[in-house]
């Protein structure tokens, strides 16, 4: 890798506050926002929206389309039979 064109990679929280949810990880995302971890270091603090703590499909409460059926009522509606 060529050096000094590469950001900065270090350790970094994500915030997700509608789950009241936050990690440390290693990005290189950066933030003027710190905060204090659970070891006493304080790193810099990104706030997400959505994260697997949040997420429909992460917490079991996502649903799922019953397409066929869906199809079946727009040929039922429109009632498509042996057009020539």
């Amino acid at each position: 890798m060529k050096p000094g064109i590469h950001p900065a990679y270090g350790p970094v929280v994500f915030r997700d506050r509608a789950a009241n949810y936050a990690f440390l990880t290693r990005s290189t995302m950066t933030s003027d926002k710190t905060i204090e971890w659970e070891d006493g270091n304080t790193y810099p603090v990104v706030d997400v929206e959505v994260s697997n703590a949040s997420h429909p499909f992460y917490t079991g409460t996502a649903r799922v389309l019953d397409t066929a059926g869906r199809v079946e009522r727009f040929e039922r509606r429109y009632n498509r039979h042996g057009a020539n």
